[in-house]
């Protein structure tokens, strides 16, 4: 299958990196090289482009796609909250620019295989890097009704998270859950026929909640902010792209504390903490896709652009 994937505000991504032609560039979610591709097409010789993904199908794709610009790319498999010390590794420890492009590929939705999606019948995995063990069915059989309640609640922020956990695990003592079909028709039996009718396929939050947890997304992107904030150079731009609600408020906090670490009560009238600022928010409301992206892919809906700029 062909790697393809529609990268998502791809314009507003290269205008806020800024890009210098003898810069340093991160991509920390590779994909099939999409947006890499176009920050590699605007280095000279002494620029350089270090893309990281944990996905070999995507390395494979991105390697073949970036062959024109072999030259000043660098491709790495990994998860991006390892990307400072893999940086390190080769002599990288301060850049210019940073994109992170979070969520699944639309090329991982549509491979059948993956598990990713609940339109394909298919075994369940949802694995972004497949050298991990723990997939999808493993969190559907063996974790606890409360266990998936949870992730359901917490990362799917569907409010029939309790009724779709009792189903699946009401459905699992008959037979071991193996399926995404088994699991949408779970789904479909724990949430009201009049509720069903609105809000899209009934399983798309379960799905989106269990990949979430799955891939530990939520986390990663977490660990990951202050070390990317810290390798930037002065004028250094981190671009990051979320799909979630959740992933944009974790971006958006961060981001907002690190241009205001200061933690002295409002009454001090000096500072004392000695927290001081790396930079500064350039969208104080994110950027979202235009109403021509929207028509060209109804993925991008959900996307939404933050950008911070060193100091």
């Amino acid at each position: 299958m062909e790697f393809k994937h529609y990268s998502v505000l791809l314009d507003e991504v290269i205008e806020n990196l800024n890009i210098k032609p003898n810069g340093i560039y991160v991509d920390g979610t590779l994909g099939g090289g999409g947006h890499s591709y176009h920050i590699a097409e605007k280095l000279t010789e002494g620029g350089r482009l270090i893309g990281i993904d944990q996905d070999e199908e995507a390395i494979a794709a991105a390697t073949k796609r970036l062959e024109p610009f072999a030259d000043r790319v660098t491709i790495i498999r990994d998860n991006y909250e390892n990307a400072v010390k893999r940086l390190s590794e080769i002599g990288v420890t301060k850049v210019d620019g940073i994109l992170l492009d979070l969520g699944v590929s639309s090329y991982q939705l549509d491979n059948v295989e993956r598990g990713f999606s609940y339109k394909y019948d298919t075994e369940l995995d949802m694995r972004m890097d497949k050298r991990q063990t723990l997939t999808a069915k493993e969190i559907v059989n063996n974790y606890s009704e409360m266990e998936i309640f949870h992730i359901i609640k917490d990362y799917g922020e569907d409010k029939f998270a309790k009724n779709i956990a009792k189903h699946i695990v009401k459905s699992r003592e008959e037979k071991p859950i193996e399926t995404t079909f088994e699991l949408n028709e779970i789904i479909k039996a724990a949430i009201p026929a009049k509720m069903r009718e609105k809000g899209g396929h009934p399983s798309k939050r379960t799905y989106q909640a269990i990949r979430i947890a799955l891939n530990r997304e939520l986390d990663v992107l977490e660990n990951s902010l202050d070390g990317f904030i810290d390798i930037l150079n002065p004028g250094g731009r981190f671009c990051v792209i979320t799909f979630h609600s959740l992933e944009d408020r974790i971006t958006k906090v961060n981001f907002k504390r690190n241009e205001n670490p200061c933690t002295c009560p409002p009454e001090f009238p000096v500072c004392v903490c000695g927290k001081t600022s790396k930079g500064k928010v350039i969208t104080r409301k994110p950027i979202l896709p235009s109403e021509e992206e929207l028509e060209a892919n109804s993925r991008s809906k959900s996307a939404k652009l933050r950008v911070f700029e060193h100091i």
